[in-house]
């Protein structure tokens, strides 16, 4: 009988620390030279490539972590102040071919109203895109999207963005599924400078 009792004891115990054991691994992400800092559910790879853009290359930053069917993603890409001016072509650019994408799927694209702060606790106004795109009349994949520009004291521009793209998804609203704790961590964490 003691035997029963240690093994039920053993396998409660595993289940304990099995339920316990965090799929996400929250760690804290200092970019200096992206001018950020961001909350990561695990540690994010990071890649950078340069972006043709009106003759001259534009430097993309992208620090990323797939878990399970997400991928947390923040891309960064630095405008020289001279060319400053381009920053909202190129983030109406970067909208289009998602919402485009998503349109061309059959899929929708909702907007909400939020804010988001900076890292020395500013409040600003900006938008989250929940997006659906379909393949074969299915939900394949729906991201959620959040684009900020920030202009630095010496003219550059910088622009991110950060977003979670998810497959395989077993809802059909993006909103709901995407406003779920983890998701609004790695959105309410991002702190540009």
């Amino acid at each position: 009988m003691f035997k029963n009792v240690l093994r039920i004891g053993c396998f409660a115990t595993l289940v304990f620390l099995l339920a316990c054991s965090p799929k996400l691994n929250w760690r804290n992400v200092q970019a200096p030279d992206q001018h950020y800092t961001a909350l990561f559910p695990g540690k994010p790879e990071k890649m950078e490539r340069q972006l043709p853009y009106q003759n001259q290359e534009l430097k993309q930053s992208l620090e990323a972590i797939k878990i399970d069917d997400d991928i947390y993603s923040i891309s960064t890409i630095k405008l020289p102040a001279n060319t400053a001016g381009e920053a909202s072509k190129i983030v109406f650019q970067l909208q289009s071919n998602l919402l485009d994408r998503a349109k061309a799927s059959g899929g929708i694209a909702n907007v909400e109203e939020t804010t988001y702060q900076t890292v020395d606790h500013q409040k600003f106004a900006s938008k989250d895109y929940f997006i659906t795109f379909k393949a074969n009349e299915k939900i394949q994949q729906m991201m959620r999207v959040r684009w900020i520009t920030r202009f630095a004291g010496n003219g550059d521009v910088w622009i991110y963005q950060i977003s979670v793209l998810h497959t395989n998804p077993n809802s059909d609203d993006a909103k709901i599924l995407l406003s779920k704790e983890e998701y609004e961590t790695f959105f309410n964490e991002f702190h540009p400078d």
